[in-house]
C-alpha cells in the first residue's frame, strides 16, 4: 500500500511539473484575462454590465484567497470522503455483529 502511495506521490509531482519544464517560457495566465481579450477583439465598444464588489489590493492577496477557497473546498470533500466511508464501515460492521448475535440466538 506505501508503495502504490508513493507511485501516485511521484506522478502528481510529474504531472503538475511536466507543463513547467515542456512549455518552460510560456505564460500561464487565467481564463479571466483571456476571456477579456477575446471580447474587447471581438467588440471593441463592449462594456462590462458588472464591477466587483470588492478588488483584493494586489495580485497575490488575490492569489492567497483562491488558494485559501480551493483548500476550503478539497478540506470539504476530503471530509465528505473519510465520513461516507466510515459510515459505510460502521453500518457493515454493525450488520455482522447483528447477523452473528441473530446466530448465537438461534
Amino acid at each position: 500500500m506505501r508503495a502504490k502511495n508513493i507511485i501516485l506521490l511521484g506522478l502528481v509531482i510529474l504531472l503538475a511539473a511536466a507543463p513547467l519544464w515542456l512549455k518552460g517560457n510560456a505564460e500561464f495566465g487565467g481564463a479571466d484575462g483571456q476571456a477579456e481579450k477575446a471580447i474587447t477583439q471581438a467588440r471593441p465598444d463592449y462594456k462590462p454590465w458588472f464591477n466587483s464588489l470588492w478588488e483584493p489590493p494586489s495580485g497575490e492577496i488575490e492569489s492567497l484567497l483562491f488558494a485559501v477557497q480551493a483548500a476550503a473546498g478539497a478540506g470539504f470533500i476530503g471530509y465528505f470522503l473519510g465520513y461516507s466511508k466510515a459510515r459505510k464501515e460502521a453500518m457493515e460492521k454493525m450488520k455482522k455483529s447483528t447477523a452473528q448475535t441473530n446466530i448465537l440466538e438461534g
